[in-house]
């Protein structure tokens, strides 16, 4: 299913449809999948900034540049860079540890996108800041959300 030439309104009744239906049915694999994106996580210092091994920090610089996808601004005008989850882990947390759920963006757009679902947050970015909508939608993780739908 190609999600790609979707409106709003039919991507919201797909996330209605399939948002939280596997969350409740979290198979043993999805927890340990999910237990080791948190051990991960508390390894290399996710929280705090970007990480605090080299490890964490070398994904960092391999998977950003110097300035946020969304605002275009440098990380260091926007509270430095934060690694985000594109679909949330409290909502989706079988993809906590899949790297193509990851992104690099500022602090200020990360605190603003905050546990939004993909496709609200992209309403939310063409209502409210309509000039980054454009860099918001280039960034869709279309073939994890392709994936929700065979789950």
């Amino acid at each position: 299913m190609n999600l790609d030439g979707c409106d709003l309104k039919k991507l919201f009744k797909l996330v209605r449809e399939i948002g939280g239906k596997r969350y409740n049915k979290l198979t043993s694999y999805d927890l340990e999948k999910y237990q080791e994106f948190d051990r991960w996580r508390y390894v290399n210092g996710i929280n705090l900034d970007y990480g605090t091994t080299e490890h964490s920090k070398q994904w960092v610089r391999d998977n950003s540049d110097h300035r946020c996808p969304i605002c275009e601004d440098f990380y260091p005008e926007r509270g430095g860079r934060q690694i985000d989850h594109k679909l949330p882990r409290a909502q989706y947390p079988w993809l906590a540890m899949d790297f193509k759920n990851l992104w690099v963006i500022c602090r200020f757009c990360n605190e603003e996108k905050g546990e939004m679902h993909w496709y609200e947050y992209e309403h939310y970015m063409l209502i409210h800041h309509p000039d980054l909508y454009p860099n918001v939608k280039a960034a869709r993780p279309s073939h994890l959300l392709q994936s929700l739908k065979t789950n």
